[in-house]
């Protein structure tokens, strides 16, 4: 049984930081392609970043670029997503997938083209300017 849970939102002013940390038990990162989504009120959701860890083809959003890095800690069986320079747009409930099968890119992951089996409950992110 995979089980994904993400922590670390918050509310935070413009301008600062915040790690997501996603667990996902059952799962060797290194087989498998994970994810961050975001979703805000009425909008779609959006693929933040996506790695596929076989290939190490990782993909991050425009909007987040240079400011997400998305990476792991093996030894906890944890992925991050450090947030810099927050924007009041980033504002979102933030959810992580996990088990994706290691085929496709990280861009093709975020592109909602093919679906992660496991999902976590997500993390609110609530940027004030």
């Amino acid at each position: 049984q995979v089980q994904v849970v993400e922590s670390g939102g918050g509310l935070v002013q413009e301008g600062r930081s915040l790690r997501l940390s996603c667990t996902a038990s059952g799962l060797t990162f290194d087989d498998y392609a994970m994810g961050w989504f975001r979703q805000a009120p009425g909008k779609e959701r959006e693929g933040v970043s996506c790695v596929n860890w076989r290939s190490g083809s990782a993909y991050y959003a425009d909007s987040v670029k240079g400011r997400f890095t998305i990476s792991r800690d093996n030894t906890k069986n944890t992925l991050y997503l450090q947030m810099n320079s927050l924007k009041p747009e980033d504002t979102a409930m933030y959810f992580c997938a996990a088990g994706g099968r290691a085929y496709y890119s990280g861009a093709y992951y975020c592109s909602g083209k093919t679906d992660f089996p496991y999902w976590g409950q997500g993390t609110q992110v609530t940027v004030s300017s």
